[in-house]
């Protein structure tokens, strides 16, 4: 089940044949009429054709301003799976505007999706998450998932959810996590990410580590990083995909901002494989890398242990990017101070 591919195709004995569409703005309206039609093959050819205009923008502008929203919330609610799934996929190619987002925050749209998470059909539930992952990466649309109360109901979703589909609600919550963390940390999302982050998916393994690495920037969180996950984290430092090697070295470096995360940390032997990724020019993680060996330095045991290696850092002060030689300017300083 969790290998299952989700096909948008229609089922062979739907006539796919759009409904005609004048030229011009008048199309819109008529088309909006035809949604509210009590003939199931209007509506899904109606759906059809507006699936084809939204990918303008000044389409979603338009059908925004006639009204559609307040139709397609209805038709999310559909018996016709045909229905259900065309009105999400409408949804998530206006969630692809900028415009399309504003007006969805606006509208409301997030209530209606809820009982779509639970649809019988993959697809459904795959165009739903698709549109909650792109109303989430703006400011007011993470703010409105969060207020709809979604986070528990999302991260319970990891656990069950296809693997395609959990990869959308790791970027749904990584945005959210951003602007608060306490619901997802009351819902237990740290153990459940605990297991994410040795997923057989690579992109999972990255995407559960970037979440770990949003809550890790809120103070209430830091702890609960502590206890749970650094030497999972550790251990992905040594990941053969380098984007799964950034998100665990950014969420390992939030999570050793407190002192029992570098015990712990060192204790994992987070050493050796920081500085490999410190010693690797075109690493992603080189600057969180630096960051992360600086903190430890600050203890007696890790200071030790790095001044051996002050020649890694030298070697990054030729680094173009200046944030780099910064880092790498303060990580020498701290190795080699002396009381």
């Amino acid at each position: 089940m969790a290998h299952a591919r989700i096909s948008a195709n229609l089922p062979p004995d739907i006539d796919p044949t759009k409904a005609p569409v004048a030229f011009g703005q008048r199309a819109l309206p008529k088309l909006n009429e035809e949604l509210q039609s009590l003939e199931l093959l209007t509506q899904q050819r109606a759906l059809m054709s507006l699936c084809d205009l939204v990918h303008d923008p000044e389409k979603v502008y338009q059908a925004i301003a006639v009204g559609f929203l307040d139709n397609l919330k209805t038709l999310l609610q559909h018996h016709d799976c045909i229905v259900r799934q065309k009105t999400t996929e409408i949804l998530y190619i206006m969630a692809m505007h900028n415009i399309g987002r504003q007006g969805l925050v606006q509208n409301g749209i997030i209530f209606a999706l809820i009982e779509l998470l639970d649809d019988p059909e993959d697809i459904c539930r795959k165009n739903t998450h698709q549109v909650l992952e792109m109303m989430a990466k703006i400011p007011e649309g993470a703010v409105a998932i969060l207020h709809a109360g979604l986070i528990p109901l999302l991260v319970s979703k990891l656990k069950t959810e296809l693997d395609g589909i959990q990869e959308l609600i790791l970027d749904t919550l990584s945005n959210c996590v951003y602007v608060e963390a306490s619901k997802a940390l009351a819902a237990g999302v740290i153990p459940i990410l605990k297991e994410k982050l040795t997923h057989s998916s690579v992109a999972i393994r990255a995407k559960a580590a970037s979440v770990l690495l949003g809550i890790g920037i809120h103070p209430e969180a830091k702890s609960m990083v502590c206890e749970e996950v650094i030497p999972v984290l550790v251990g992905l430092l040594e990941d053969a995909d380098p984007d799964v090697q950034a998100s665990a070295t950014g969420a390992l470096m939030f999570a050793i901002i407190k002192p029992q995360g570098r015990f712990s940390a060192l204790g994992a032997g987070a050493i050796p494989s920081l500085l490999k990724l410190v010693a690797e020019e075109t690493s992603k993680a080189r600057l969180s890398a630096i960051k992360a060996l600086t903190m430890l330095a600050e203890l007696p045991q890790g200071r030790r242990t790095l001044l051996d290696h002050t020649a890694t850092f030298q070697q990054c002060l030729g680094d173009p990017r200046e944030a780099v030689k910064r880092a790498a300017r303060t990580a020498i300083s701290v190795i080699e101070w002396k009381p």
